[in-house]
Parts: C-alpha cells; structure tokens; sequence
C-alpha cells in the first residue's frame, strides 16, 4: 500500500495506473483506524491492485479537491477520474469487493432471492446515501454506486427517470425510489 503525501504525487499515480484506490483517513480517529486496518489487510490479498492511503492531518489539499469532508472515505479512481467514494469503516472483505468488481458493494452472503439490480446514485458529501448503502452491506444487497457529482451523464439520466435532482436515489429493476425511502426499498427488494 501506497503512501501519498500530497495532490500532486496522486496526479502521478493516477497518470500511471489506470484503476485507483485511496483511503482518505486520520489516524487517531476510531472509525479511520478501523478503515486503514481493514483497508491494510487487504493490501496483502490483491497484490496486482494499485491501493493508496492518505493521512489528512498531514495532507490537506486532497480532501478539498474533491469535496470530502469526512473520514474515513475510499475514493476509487477510473482512467484518472473520480468515478466513487464509500465512507466509513468496511469489513476487509466489502474492500475486496469494492476493488474487485469496481463500482460494486455487496456481502459474502448474498441473500438466495432473485437478484435484482440496484444502482445507488449518490454525491461524496450526502449522508443519506451513506446510510441507504450501509442499510444495503447489512442486508446483503448487490449494487452499484454511481456519483453524480463526478458524472454529469449520470446524473441528467437520474434526473430524466425521477424528475429528481436530490440523492440519493435507488433504481430497483428500473424503479425509482427517492431518498432513504428504507420501506420502500426494503418491499422492492424483499427485505423483512
């Protein structure tokens, strides 16, 4: 795992590498301790990952670049651009996932229903989506995470299927739902 020291030195690994990962973390904070020992033990699983870590007590200009404004917070980079973020502390294996199938969370233990396919359009800074995602790691939901503030295509689609401009929003087999809309997407996806 890659230690970055500033904006800049992310440029040049990103210039090199076309898949990215950085942890954004403090050390010293509870949830970004748990998120860099997790994130750490994955370094060990996936050697032909390019995996970076920052501390923003040190480095503060690459939080503000991007827009985020807490830790701990994983930025997965695609052909040198922003394309998601998952806040937090993950279990070792949600990192495994996220960087293995990119743009994609989900648990080990995926429920044994039909799948269904989830797309959760987000923004880096929206707690709402934090939790709409983390409701889904818990019940062992598949999706994929789209960050409509790095991609404007995304987001004109989002707008044109709900009329909505807020997130986050949830497309369920096509369905739109609006919000943390927790009923709703628990009944759309078979959630006791």
């Amino acid at each position: 795992m890659k230690e970055i020291d500033s904006f800049n030195s992310l440029k040049n690994e990103l210039a090199g590498n076309e898949n990215l990962w950085l942890l954004l973390m403090k050390k010293g904070s509870d949830q970004s301790d748990c998120a860099y020992r997790n994130f750490a033990a994955l370094s060990s699983e996936v050697k032909d990952k390019t995996l970076c870590v920052t501390d923003v007590n040190t480095v503060r200009d690459i939080h503000q670049e991007f827009g985020i404004n807490s830790v701990p917070t994983l930025l997965s980079f695609e052909r040198g651009k922003l394309k998601n973020t998952v806040k937090g502390c993950q279990l070792t294996a949600q990192y495994k996932n996220i960087v293995e199938h990119i743009g994609t969370v989900s648990k080990e233990n995926v429920t044994s229903k039909a799948v269904k396919n989830v797309i959760v359009y987000t923004t880096p800074t929206c707690s709402w989506c934090t939790a709409v995602k983390r409701h889904f790691q818990e019940n062992g939901i598949a999706y994929r995470e789209i960050n409509v503030a790095a991609d404007q295509d995304a987001a004109m689609r989002m707008m044109q299927k709900s009329g909505q401009q807020g997130v986050p929003q949830t497309e369920i087999n096509g369905q739109m739902v609006v919000g943390f809309d927790k009923a709703k997407i628990n009944r759309l996806l078979e959630i006791n």
